[in-house]
């Protein structure tokens, strides 16, 4: 008996004495049997079931040798990952639109105002909210974008043109502490819905899209037995960003891309048939995440995801000429930075250069649209402020009142 007395009490009142609670469904229970059969399915796939569009794959990994002159990338020595476990981003999408929540989306973006009438001001100017997604200017110009282009010339006239917002998340858990039990789970969300839906968890709203691997202990051994010393740590950085990245052109496939392109016909869950565009607007993580995903390095000299913003300017943080630097020094995904991007992956695996530069997925996928990657990655708050720089600000603080050794504690603990 592992429950404790408090689940005991709620497992007698709460089903047992329940008026539903049918002891006839216990009749024949057998405890080895049902056990076996929940081994049979979690061996069968278990939570990724292929009824719910999740599938098995694989991705290569091109292994490069600091000092080791290889022919180039493609045909250097290269590790099978497998077991990375993916759903189609189209199909989520469309299921998604499909679902009855699809009744309350926000279909046409909108500018929001309010007016603010005082006594002394009775004529005040409208004031613009931001609130959600669909009332941004991003979205704004999506759908324009999309109402501008011709018609597909299989559409009826009454077939509506909307942009589906795609928000992502991803998080990487340590789910235990202690041991290496881990996950790395990729979410998607609706931007069509309002906040205030999206964020009840009995609407259901985030949708699973994959799960990342970590790097295998065996890629390791099979680096060290191929070309005769471990792995550096450069190498290992390398390869984890080319992980992330080759998941991510997993689910950026040609299906999504083509939707993404030329829209695809969805019969919402309204009832109403549309031809969505699909279109990725945030993608929220943490700070060492995001720089994974944008294949930035993790707290270098030009630190933000955002901007290139010299680390001895970040004391000019809130100042209006920090403002006016970091829209002129803006990271913008060009042509140019390409080229560079593949000659230093030419160098790494043709001339033995140390490891130290990989391509987005994203920048693969949507930059010929002239999408530019490093607006996804916007500030998240619960990470960056609330659970990060807030709490090492109010922790130093402490420190402080504790140091000072009088009772500022008990007055901080009164407020």
């Amino acid at each position: 008996m592992t429950k404790s007395a408090g689940e005991l009490q709620r497992l007698v009142d709460d089903v047992i004495l329940d008026d539903r609670f049918k002891k006839e469904d216990l009749l024949g229970f057998n405890v080895d049997r049902e056990q076996r059969r929940l081994d049979e399915h979690q061996a069968a796939g278990g939570a990724f079931s292929a009824a719910d569009g999740w599938r098995e794959a694989s991705v290569r990994l091109h292994l490069p040798r600091p000092g080791l002159e290889q022919e180039d990338e493609e045909h250097a020595p290269a590790f099978v990952i497998d077991k990375i476990w993916i759903r189609s981003l189209l199909e989520v999408v469309k299921a998604g639109l499909q679902d009855v929540s699809a009744r309350k989306f926000h279909w046409f973006p909108h500018r929001l105002f309010r007016t603010r009438a005082t006594p002394d001001k009775p004529n005040a100017e409208p004031e613009r909210l931001f609130t959600d997604v669909y009332n941004s200017n991003a979205m704004i110009r999506a759908h324009e974008e999309i109402q501008s282009r011709p018609r597909h010339p299989d559409d009826a006239a009454d077939v509506e043109y909307v942009v589906a917002g795609i928000m992502v998340y991803s998080d990487s858990t340590h789910l235990t502490n202690f041991g290496t039990a881990s996950l790395w789970p990729i979410y998607a969300f609706f931007a069509n819905l309002s906040k205030y839906l999206r964020l009840k968890p009995s609407m259901f709203a985030a949708h699973h899209l994959a799960y990342v691997p970590s790097i295998p202990a065996n890629l390791l051994r099979y680096y060290e037995e191929t070309f005769g010393v471990p792995a550096s740590a450069a190498v290992i950085r390398l390869l984890k960003y080319d992980l992330m990245q080759k998941v991510w052109l997993l689910l950026l496939d040609a299906e999504f891309m083509y939707a993404f392109t030329h829209g695809v016909i969805v019969v919402c869950g309204d009832g109403i048939t549309r031809r969505v565009f699909p279109r990725i607007f945030l993608y929220c993580a943490d700070y060492p995440e995001k720089c994974l995903v944008a294949c930035l390095k993790t707290l270098a000299r030009c630190a933000c995801p955002d901007c290139t913003t010299d680390k001895c300017d970040f004391w000019k943080m809130g100042m209006k000429r920090d403002m006016a630097a970091r829209e002129k020094n803006a990271r913008k995904d060009t042509g140019l930075f390409h080229d560079t991007i593949a000659r230093v992956r030419r160098w790494i695996f043709e001339d033995g250069t140390a490891p130290d530069g990989t391509h987005s997925a994203f920048s693969w996928r949507f930059a010929s649209f002239g999408f530019n990657v490093y607006k996804l990655f916007v500030p998240d708050l619960m990470h960056e402020f609330e659970l990060g720089v807030w709490k090492g600000t109010f922790t130093h603080l402490i420190r402080i009142l504790i140091a000072e050794a009088r009772d500022g504690i008990q007055k901080l603990d009164e407020r």
